[in-house]
């Protein structure tokens, strides 16, 4: 079995993809695997940036066909390699028109498809989520609240939402992502900096925060690639 594809999505900007990315390329380093990082938000690819010195990284439009046909033979090319696709805000009408150039192609790959949705407390995430798994239906989805719009409690939407039981009943989980401290993710984002080049850059003070962070991220998307 090649390794698995996770789809680091949420369509809308701003719900927390560049961060939850992050969090998961550090998780997955942890775990000493060999990472490939495509990078989808070709005009301001951030987290390409934090990276691209540390991981193998590749540039890819998603908005059109040959976007994904690049995707499916940059993976088929490297079996050995977790992938971790950084969607942009945009490229939810490009999984939906051109989404099923993957997801007939994963089982041929022998890899496992994987989203981690990130939503926060407005409905239209739920609703572009409906659309998305209707475009791969070969995902395993894990949705991710993020905390930084507050507490596990204050998703009621999500929470009390049919998605939420069809995602848990497909074997998806519910994970709440836990939030970093502004200006440490500032210092991330300005200085385009990875966790572990922080880890060596920052005061001490941001550390600390870094460090809780990054160990609760640790936990959280750990259930997520264990499952």
């Amino acid at each position: 079995m090649a390794k698995p594809i996770y789809i680091v999505g949420g369509s809308k900007g701003g719900v927390g993809k560049s961060v939850t990315s992050i969090g998961l390329i550090d998780t997955l380093k942890e775990n000493s695997e060999d990472i490939l990082l495509i990078e989808s938000d070709t005009s301001n690819p951030d987290v390409w940036k934090m990276y691209k010195d540390e991981v193998k990284t590749e540039l890819i439009n998603l908005d059109d066909a040959n976007g994904w046909i690049d995707l499916v033979n940059i993976c088929d090319k490297h079996p050995d390699y977790v992938v971790v696709v950084n969607t942009a805000a945009r490229n939810n009408k490009g999984v939906t028109a051109y989404g099923e150039t993957l997801n007939k192609t994963v089982a041929e790959m022998k890899r496992k498809l994987v989203t981690l949705w990130i939503i926060n407390r407005q409905r239209d995430s739920l609703e572009l989520l409906k659309e998305y798994m209707e475009a791969l239906p070969e995902s395993i989805i894990h949705v991710i609240r993020n905390g930084y719009f507050g507490d596990e409690q204050k998703f009621e939407l999500y929470n009390g939402s049919k998605t939420k039981k069809t995602v848990e009943d497909a074997g998806g989980k519910s994970l709440t992502f836990p939030d970093l401290a502004d200006r440490v993710s500032d210092d991330l984002y300005s200085k385009r900096l990875s966790i572990d080049a922080a880890m060596k850059e920052l005061p001490i003070g941001n550390r600390a925060e870094l460090t809780r962070w990054r160990n609760e991220v640790r936990k959280v998307l750990g259930a997520a690639i264990n499952a």
